[in-house]
């Protein structure tokens, strides 16, 4: 009888695990990928020659791998298709920075808020300003067809009578600031994020409105669907927000746009107009030379001497890239203000300062460490480093070094350092102002041809499948 009655257990509890329904997080876990349906965008994904970035694709491929699966993108031809591809089950979840609305609640149910962003109505320096609402009677004003900030319009309409606007198909923020900015329309609508990423590329972009209250940005998923792949998400976020992992993304894509000022920008814009030219095959030349990015050598170059082979400093340091006459010295250099030896030694010290770190420390992370170390010297950063971690943070992480370089100027740490004293503020704007001039150049010359190289990658992976472009008429 017990036998019997273990049996029967035994088949019972088979049944019941043959027979319930298949989770969603058990579906993506079985098929070994998960699918998202995102858009090319600066703050999105960039699909580039060699490699991919995009904060959004970032935070979608660290959720991949913490499920353990692979990755697979989806771009479909326009914007206001992605969150159906939700909805009829084509993708697991949307990542594009989508903002939550009610409308969009009736599609879709959408997971933990991560950022938040303000509707901005966008002039060009220069235009006519709107100075209220009321003043947009009659101007035209570019929008993302099925994006928000046409429903946000819409809603405004019934009190403006004369707002209108034109909702552009196949179109990205981006598409549509540049409009703005070459002129070719008067007015657009974007998120403050997309304008905060994007100003540096247009800085003659100002805003004119707010429209909206401050939004949550969130992922989104199926609305008929069990719960459980949007709970493990919640799961992935308290994670990511306990061990540093989103304020490192959101750095890395972030924390560096608005170092640069409008005059700043402006003379880096002429610069590359007037003198970057004759130094440009240099750099290519010397980048290729030391397996690195020549638009991330120009760019070292510009924030040392606005490429000006005679530039030199009150401390003596001299030529294209400031060279100091130890550096030189080390280098076998005698004239630094030879430009080609300059750029030669520039690229061969950054290098070797590149390689001597820590094997621990990822890219991008160590490409700006590197910088630093450049810009303070190696010692100065090393303390830096052990101040971090002294003081709790991860001396492997540019974000946590970033906020206790400064420290070494103080002297109740400096005096705890071996090398002393050391103006810390100094490579923090170094580096971020560096890595400004090399998101214009990366920008302009990505524009027309295929990267020489990917911006510096994130940290390796689980396999990425390859960019699905989905077919128009979805």
């Amino acid at each position: 009888m017990e036998i019997v009655a273990f049996l029967l257990l035994v088949t019972m509890t088979l049944l019941f695990l043959f027979l319930r329904p298949v989770t969603e997080l058990e579906r993506v876990r079985a098929k070994g990928e998960l699918v998202v349906a995102t858009r090319i965008g600066n703050t999105t994904y960039q699909p580039w020659g060699n490699g991919t970035s995009g904060f959004e694709y970032d935070l979608a491929s660290a959720f991949a791998e913490h499920l353990g699966v692979e990755l697979r993108i989806l771009v479909p031809d326009r914007f206001e298709a992605i969150l159906p591809l939700v909805s009829a089950g084509r993708a697991d979840m949307a990542a594009a920075g989508i903002t939550i609305t009610r409308p969009r609640l009736s599609q879709v149910r959408f997971g933990p808020r991560y950022m938040q962003v303000t509707e901005q109505l966008i002039y060009r320096s220069g235009g006519h300003r709107p100075e209220s609402l009321a003043d947009l009677d009659g101007r035209r004003i570019l929008v993302v067809a099925g994006s928000s900030h046409a429903a946000t319009l819409a809603q405004l309409q019934p009190l403006y009578p004369g707002l209108q606007w034109e909702a552009v198909v196949d179109a990205t923020p981006e598409d549509l600031l540049r409009q703005v900015w070459e002129g070719e329309a008067e007015l657009t609508v974007v998120d403050s994020m997309e304008l905060a990423a994007t100003l540096r590329f247009f800085p003659e972009l100002r805003v004119a409105l707010e429209l909206s209250e401050p939004r949550p940005l969130a992922w989104a998923f199926k609305r008929n669907a069990d719960s459980t792949l949007l709970k493990e998400a919640e799961v992935f976020f308290e994670q990511i927000r306990e061990d540093g992992r989103l304020e490192q993304i959101l750095e890395r894509y972030f924390g560096h746009v608005e170092v640069l000022d409008y005059a700043g920008i402006l003379t880096f814009m002429r610069r590359i107009q007037d003198r970057l030219g004759r130094f440009e095959p240099l750099f290519r030349e010397a980048a290729e030379a030391h397996d690195m990015d020549w638009r991330l050598l120009a760019a070292i170059s510009y924030q040392e001497s606005h490429w000006d082979p005679r530039a030199i400093s009150h401390t003596g340091v001299r030529g294209l890239m400031m060279l100091t006459r130890a550096t030189a010295g080390q280098l076998g250099i005698q004239d630094r203000t030879d430009p080609r030896k300059s750029v030669f030694g520039g690229a061969e010290y950054f290098t070797h300062l590149r390689e001597r770190l820590p094997d621990d420390i990822q890219e991008p992370d160590r490409t700006w460490m590197a910088l630093a170390a450049y810009n303070v010297g190696l010692g100065h950063f090393y303390d830096a480093r052990r101040i971090t971690r002294a003081q709790g943070g991860d001396p492997d992480r540019w974000v946590d070094v970033m906020d206790h370089l400064p420290l070494l100027s103080q002297p109740q740490w400096h005096r705890q350092t071996r090398y002393g004293y050391a103006r810390g503020w100094e490579p923090v704007h170094y580096v971020q102002n560096i890595r400004s001039f090399y998101d214009i150049l990366t920008w302009l010359n990505g524009s027309h041809e295929t990267p020489d190289e990917a911006p510096p990658p994130p940290p390796p992976r689980r396999g990425i499948a390859p960019l699905e472009i989905l077919p128009p008429g979805l």
